[in-house]
Order: C-alpha cells, then sequence, then structure tokens
C-alpha cells in the first residue's frame, strides 16, 4: 500500500499514510512543515494523533537542529520483547495470574517508584557534562526498574502460529526525562524570544541549533536519557524473568530481547543530506531491522522488520494509536462493555474501574488496519495474541 495522502500546501509535503488524520493533528503536522529547518517533507504514520507541539506518529528531519517538543517528555520511551521457553498451553490461568500478582508486588507501577536507590550497575554511565542527569540521578536510582503511568504496560502474549508464551514491555525514562525535556524546551524558548525567532510561539516548536552551547547539551542529556529508558527496560525484564522462572520453571531468552525506542532525534542521511531525524512516538524501521509494534490490551501486537522505506525515513508507527483523548475515553466507553469484550476473549485484563477506561481497546485504533496502511513500511514476522496484561494506569 503506497504512501495515502499527500498535502502540497505547505513549503513543504506532508506524506501520511492514514486516510482520516483529526483536525490538531494536521495543524500541527501543517505547523512542522512550514519550519525553516524542516527538510524534505514531514512523514505522518497511520497511527498518528494529537500531541504537544507535534503530532505522535510524526517523523520531522531537521537541517542543523532539534527540537525538544519534537522529542517530547518521555525521552526514549520505547518496548522491547522477548520469547519464553513456555508454550501458552502449558500455562493455565492461575500461573498467569501469579505471575501479575508478583509483578505488581515487586515492579512499582503508576507514579511509584522504588524506596531504596538501585544498584549503580542499572544506571548508564555518565560520559559527559550532564547538568539535569546529575542534578536528577539520585532520584532517578529509585525509578531505575520501574513502569511508569499513562499506557505504558507488561503483556504476556502468545505467538499465533508457534503458541510460544512472549513478555513484551513498554517503559521509558520517568521523571528523568521530563526534566530533561521541560529544561531545554525552556532554553529554547527564550532563546528563540531573544533572537526573534520565525517560528510562532503558539506552536509550541522551540528549537536549538545544534552547533549551540545548549543545542549539544540537550543531545548529551536527550542520549543519556534514551539510554536510561533501555536501562529500565532491562531492569525490569529481568525481575519478570525471574518471576516467571519461579511460577512456571521456563526461561525467558533475554539474550535475544528486540529493543526499539519511539521517541528520540538521531543524526542520520536521507536523500543525500544528513539531518536530525525526530520521531515522536514513530519507530525507526531500517531493512531487515527488527521491531515491535503493540497495540492495546485487547488486540493483536507484531514483532516485524523493516523494510527500510525511504519515504517515512524509514520509520514506521509505535503502535495502534488512540482514537479517543484519556478524558474523552473515561466519559463516554461503557466499562462493562469493554471488559466483557476483554473476557469474552481469554484475557486478563487491567481495567477494573472507570478511570482505567482510558486504556481500553475503544480508546484505540484498529491495529490490523494500522497494520494494512503501512504495509509497505514493514513486513510481519510474528503475530501475538494477548494473554494477560499489566497497565500502569495513572
Amino acid at each position: 500500500m503506497p504512501i495515502k495522502q499527500t498535502i502540497t500546501s505547505e513549503k513543504i509535503p506532508i506524506k501520511l499514510w492514514l486516510d482520516d488524520i483529526e483536525q490538531g493533528a494536521l495543524e500541527q503536522a501543517k505547523n512542522l512543515a512550514n519550519l525553516p529547518f524542516a527538510f524534505h517533507h514531514i512523514a505522518i504514520m497511520p497511527d498518528c494523533h494529537q500531541g504537544y507541539g507535534m503530532p505522535i506518529g510524526g517523523v520531522l528531519a531537521a537541517e542543523n537542529t532539534v527540537v525538544p517538543n519534537a522529542v517530547g517528555v518521555d525521552i526514549g520511551c520505547g518496548m522491547c520483547a522477548c520469547e519464553t521457553e513456555k508454550s501458552a498451553n502449558e500455562i493455565g490461568v492461575e500461573e498467569l495470574k501469579k505471575n501479575l500478582g508478583l509483578i505488581r508486588k515487586q515492579i512499582p507501577l503508576g507514579f511509584k517508584h522504588h524506596e531504596k536507590k538501585q544498584q549503580e550497575k542499572w544506571m548508564p554511565e555518565i560520559k559527559s557534562d550532564l547538568t539535569i542527569v546529575k542534578n536528577e540521578y539520585k532520584r532517578a536510582q529509585k525509578q531505575i526498574g520501574t513502569l511508569g503511568g499513562g499506557n505504558h504496560f507488561i503483556n504476556f502474549m502468545k505467538d499465533s502460529k508457534t503458541g510460544k508464551v512472549w513478555i513484551m514491555l513498554h517503559s521509558g525514562s520517568r521523571n528523568l526525562g521530563k526534566r530533561v525535556a521541560d529544561y531545554y524546551n525552556q532554553i529554547a524558548k527564550k532563546i528563540n524570544k531573544k533572537q526573534n525567532s520565525k517560528v510562532p510561539k503558539k506552536w509550541d516548536l522551540a528549537y536549538l541549533r545544534v552547533d549551540s552551547k545548549e543545542g549539544r547539551r540537550y543531545i548529551d542529556e536527550m542520549n543519556y536519557c534514551v539510554d536510561f529508558a533501555l536501562f529500565n527496560r532491562k531492569h525490569m525484564l529481568v525481575k519478570i524473568a525471574q518471576i516467571f522462572l519461579q511460577v512456571t520453571g521456563s526461561k525467558v531468552n533475554l539474550d535475544k530481547m528486540i529493543n526499539i525506542a519511539h521517541n528520540y532525534a538521531v543524526k542520520e542521511t536521507h536523500f543525500n543530506r544528513e539531518v536530525w531525524v525526530h520521531r515522536k512516538g514513530a519507530t525507526r524501521a531500517r531493512k531487515g531491522e527488527p521491531g515491535i509494534i503493540p497495540g492495546c490490551q485487547g488486540s493483536k501486537s507484531y514483532i516485524i522488520k523493516g523494510r527500510g522505506n525511504l519515504e517515512s525515513f524509514k520509520s514506521c508507527s509505535h503502535g495502534a494509536g488512540r482514537q479517543m483523548g484519556r478524558r474523552q475515553a473515561q466519559k463516554n466507553l461503557d466499562l462493562k462493555k469493554e471488559q466483557s469484550e476483554l473476557e469474552k476473549k481469554g484475557i486478563l485484563h487491567s481495567l477494573r474501574g472507570k478511570r482505567d477506561l482510558d486504556e481500553a481497546p475503544g480508546a484505540y485504533k484498529e491495529i490490523s488496519k494500522v497494520m494494512r496502511d503501512q504495509n509497505d513500511l514493514v513486513d510481519i514476522e510474528v503475530e501475538l495474541e494477548p494473554l494477560a496484561v499489566v497497565v500502569a494506569g495513572g
């Protein structure tokens, strides 16, 4: 399936891999296309929805420039997935429940963190002068190995073909990433105001030149947060693997872990130009590169390989994408109906009350359509069906 739409009314084209885009996200995409440093075109993935400054599911290539809000506050947020040695038909409901119960006891969820600092071995090494990271380091030692809130989750899933159980995890850089993002976004705003930037303040896309002192520092601290988010996921996976072994007697293949990030900026070469590619809610999908595209807690997820499509800056979606805002879902969705649909499928879900409806299946786009819309970006390697899930919530 080729690109669904190309908008040519702005300074550079906007290429979309979806039929319908909400008005707010479209306006944000147009703002990106009119940035003075935006390169070649803007790519919008099929899971796109409105974010802060830049739409979630957007890809911006910028010349000599980084935009903190085009990365977002959860720097390095991403996914990891591991196959276990156990088949789903060898695990009963009670074993799955026991896994979930131990995870909830041993891994802090939502806004919770560890009472004690975690060992230094779990923290990435600080290799340069990182002002915010150093200020937050001790607090971050209590946050490493914690899930966080919102749509972060731990899933047990079944390979549709082999029946093997997979463990999938979605989490980010916790408060550390937010501190770095907020600090440098404010710095960028002050600099842009002082320099009479042509980028309107209301776009919320303040920027830093990569050759400036502030730009270099942001890049260094952002990269540390990307590493921190990975270490965070690894820390949790080790704990989950220990729990899984304790409950089922089976190992998790941690040495074959797949990891991807979907909120970051990185220097890459596209269309013969060296640019800073910002992926906000988008996953890199170079040719043959393994990746993960999750659905919601009631739908399938996918292990994929990238096709290296140049038109998407070698990117793909990071998930199904929201079709309802959090408050809208909590207000409009029917809790009993959402629970019933999950229970009919035999899924051990995390919809316990009305406040959890922001993560109900009805709040998300249909993952099968999202995958069809990007079949020129990725190839499906493994199809995973949900068995049980822990969603962090607020």
